[in-house]
């Protein structure tokens, strides 16, 4: 895969809490228009990447390139000035993510969240607001209209009005995915989307991850321990094991890498002995 065919672009990641390395010279590419999933063991390192690439840390060291129209960003450099946030600059990249454990407003409903979702888009002017102005207004519909068209495509567009801590928890799911969306992202990065569903509820969301690729030309990445999951609907792979890229590829090539068995299912001793001996 040439870089020309790269979204995003992982260049010896490293990150260290204190006295611990949590990441050491993590390596990929996350081609244009895939459905990438980054695996591995429980403390492996996954979500640290995941907040290293969406600007909750800043690397330690090394390089995250986002490349859209043929012009690359360092989205390091985004972070270098902590002013104002480096979430909120490397959404405005187009990078969106959800989160393992639901963050939604659950007092409001689940327009407004979408809403929320959007401010970066709307007219900020405060006369303008005041004032209720033509071009507000405008700005303000195209806002509602945008967020009930993606309650439309998750199914949820019944339910704008109901205060978001209300909704299921499959729905709720949904919504994340949704007000993500509103975002207008290039690489959307889910964190254990399938996390609590019922195998029903793991179908759809399938079927809704892949509709946003191929109807809706976003990038996808997730990390994901349903392993059914990730090998249904995933085109390429990566597994990390203690901070560590220890394998990549396709789910087949994935699946039937020794590092990969030995890091998800250990290998007997006295077994790895007599293997060492021979």
């Amino acid at each position: 895969m040439t870089s020309g065919n790269n979204l995003l672009t992982v260049r010896s990641l490293g990150m260290r809490f204190g006295g611990i390395q949590a990441l050491t010279d993590v390596n990929f590419n996350i081609p244009v228009g895939s459905i990438s999933a980054l695996i591995g063991p429980n403390g492996a390192g996954k979500t640290t990447v995941f907040n290293c690439i969406t600007g909750f840390y800043r690397p330690s060291v090394g390089n995250i390139e986002l490349t859209v129209d043929g012009q690359s960003i360092d989205l390091g450099n985004l972070l270098a000035s902590r002013l104002f946030g480096g979430s909120h600059r490397i959404a405005r990249q187009g990078i969106a993510r959800t989160f393992q454990n639901i963050r939604l407003f659950r007092e409001m409903t689940v327009l407004e969240n979408l809403l929320v979702a959007q401010h970066h888009h709307l007219n900020h002017n405060l006369l303008a607001g005041f004032f209720r102005t033509r071009s507000y207004r405008s700005s303000e519909q195209t806002a509602i209209d945008h967020a009930m068209w993606w309650l439309h495509v998750v199914g949820l567009r019944d339910c704008a009005n109901r205060l978001s801590g209300t909704l299921p928890y499959g729905h709720q799911r949904r919504l994340e995915i949704a007000r993500s969306m509103c975002t207008h992202p290039k690489l959307i990065c889910l964190d254990e989307p399938a996390a609590g569903l019922n195998p029903r509820e793991t179908e759809d969301l399938a079927t809704l991850i892949q509709q946003l690729r191929q109807d809706h030309g976003v990038t996808v990445l997730l990390i994901e321990h349903d392993m059914g999951l990730v090998m249904g609907i995933s085109g390429h792979i990566v597994v990390l094991d203690h901070g560590k890229v220890i394998a990549m590829g396709t789910p087949q090539m994935v699946a039937s890498s020794p590092a990969v068995i030995h890091a998800y299912l250990g290998v007997d001793e006295k077994t790895d002995e007599k293997a060492t001996t021979q």
